[in-house]
């Protein structure tokens, strides 16, 4: 097929079904570009599995990989579900102590000792963000543990006081007589705040909401929003929950991506305007471990997608979450197999690089190709990336996309180098024998070491125009 654009011919290449043409690139960042930060891709661990995290070599190795790729340590946030059933015990000598049934199984109840923050502090090289229980009530607690947190981490970020606080049951410990809403959450956050900030500074993340939205709660906060540090929400597109149905061509669309980032631009414009900074502090693809969709291919490339336009709209860091070791389909590594997602993590990272300043989406965001730019701390754009979230399943031909770029950083006449990220199709998983490859050749063993060479593919420029050819559920990185 011959893709014209510009009243030029551009590319011919014989499985293109779709030519998007003269896409312009910036010359330098606009002033609408959005400013990357150092973590952009950041990691949860939950509250008690996390002891068990450092003992996998691929926790340092995974960790390692990215804050090579963009030059800083990746921000950890330690929470989650089994942080609001954790006691704090000075006298323990272990990090955590439970029973459970099943080594799957996540604990009813928990305790845990200084050694949990010993462990935060010598194993984890990022900053880290602490989530500590307030559902129990047990206010005197919580304080102890902060104290022995903030004496024990010099890297310590933020604490958090209670995970997702508008899922609490009308019986829990901290809902009082006249009921439970966010208004009641927010009061009860500044009580909080005001009691324990005295011993351990101004270092909260305030929020942690998965249904209710911050924009409402800061306000309410009143003089306490002095004593936060960072607000947080809560996202998962998809739900597989009590037998909820996934779905991954919904999950994968960029248009969607698009539409459902923008969901989170006016909280993250409130936080700023209050001078906070703003997370999406646990995030992954699916609740419940993510069943289904979360261990795909395509999976890896919703990661890259999704953390751009996070960036977009206003979200500095996205911690995606990993829950219980060994029944955790969305996790990014585990006891035997580095998974599909974690591609994407790496893709997503070597694009945004340790030079990546500013980001801007080149496309309008309502089809399934998205191209992005990013540039360095001069304003000079130094890579594009284009993903085609086409939706394929393996099965019948998989159609390509011709996408030509001019202007900015693109040189009259030429070569070009790109690297791509593929796999078989959206459904395959590493687990399952699916082989997933970056730049052709680069896949991570159990342990999450880089396996292979790296290719970059030449990319031919005429006449001031390059194009490159990306197929359905696959996504390209090109070096300007």
């Amino acid at each position: 097929m011959r893709c014209k654009g510009l009243g030029v011919i551009l590319f011919t290449v014989a499985s293109c079904t779709t030519c998007i043409a003269a896409i312009t690139v910036p010359t330098t960042a606009p002033s609408t570009a959005s400013t990357i930060d150092s973590s952009q891709v950041a990691v949860s661990l939950e509250f008690f599995a996390f002891p068990g995290y450092t003992e996998l070599v691929s926790t340092e190795t995974c960790l390692a990989n990215l804050q090579a790729l963009r030059g800083a340590p990746v921000a950890i946030r330690i929470g989650g579900t089994t942080q609001d059933r954790a006691t704090y015990d000075p006298s323990l000598a272990t990090p955590v102590s439970y029973t459970v049934a099943s080594p799957t199984d996540a604990p009813t109840s928990l305790t845990f000792g200084p050694s949990f923050f010993t462990l935060a502090a010598s194993d984890l090289k990022g900053n880290v963000t602490i989530g500590l229980n307030r559902q129990l009530n047990n206010q005197a607690n919580t304080l102890s543990a902060a104290v022995q947190a903030k004496n024990s981490m010099p890297n310590m970020y933020a604490i958090e006081l209670g995970n997702e606080p508008d899922l609490y049951a009308s019986t829990s410990p901290i809902v009082p007589s006249s009921g439970w809403s966010q208004t009641a959450d927010a009061a009860s956050e500044k009580s909080w705040f005001t009691a324990i900030a005295p011993s351990v500074g101004n270092i909260f993340q305030a929020a942690v909401y998965l249904s209710w939205r911050t924009t409402a709660t800061i306000p309410l906060l009143g003089t306490s929003v002095n004593n936060v540090r960072s607000v947080s929400e809560h996202s998962y597109p998809q739900s597989a929950c009590n037998g909820a149905t996934t779905d991954l061509l919904t999950l994968m669309s960029h248009s969607g991506i698009v539409s459902y980032t923008s969901g989170f631009k006016a909280d993250a414009a409130s936080a700023h305007a209050a001078g906070l900074r703003y997370f999406l502090g646990e995030t992954n693809s699916a609740t419940c471990g993510g069943g289904g969709i979360s261990p795909t291919f395509g999976a890896a490339l919703w990661i890259v997608d999704y953390v751009l336009q996070g960036a977009l709209n206003g979200i500095e860091r996205s911690y995606f979450h990993q829950g219980t070791i060994g029944d955790c389909q969305y996790c990014w590594w585990g006891r035997f197999t580095t998974g599909a997602p974690f591609y994407g993590a790496y893709f997503v990272s070597t694009f945004l690089g340790t030079d990546g300043a500013k980001l801007e989406m080149l496309d309008n965001g309502t089809g399934a190709v998205a191209s992005y730019v990013i540039f360095d701390s001069a304003g000079a754009p130094i890579r594009l990336l284009v993903y085609n979230s086409n939706y394929y399943d393996g099965t019948g031909t998989r159609s390509s996309t011709a996408v030509s770029f001019t202007g900015g950083g693109i040189p009259s006449a030429g070569t070009a180098t790109a690297l791509r990220l593929t796999g078989p199709n959206a459904t395959s998983r590493v687990d399952e024998g699916g082989i997933v490859t970056i730049g052709g050749g680069v896949t991570f063993d159990g342990n999450c070491n880089v396996v292979g060479t790296e290719t970059r593919e030449n990319v031919v420029v005429t006449g001031g125009t390059l194009t490159v050819s990306v197929q359905a559920s696959e996504a390209l990185i090109v070096y300007l």
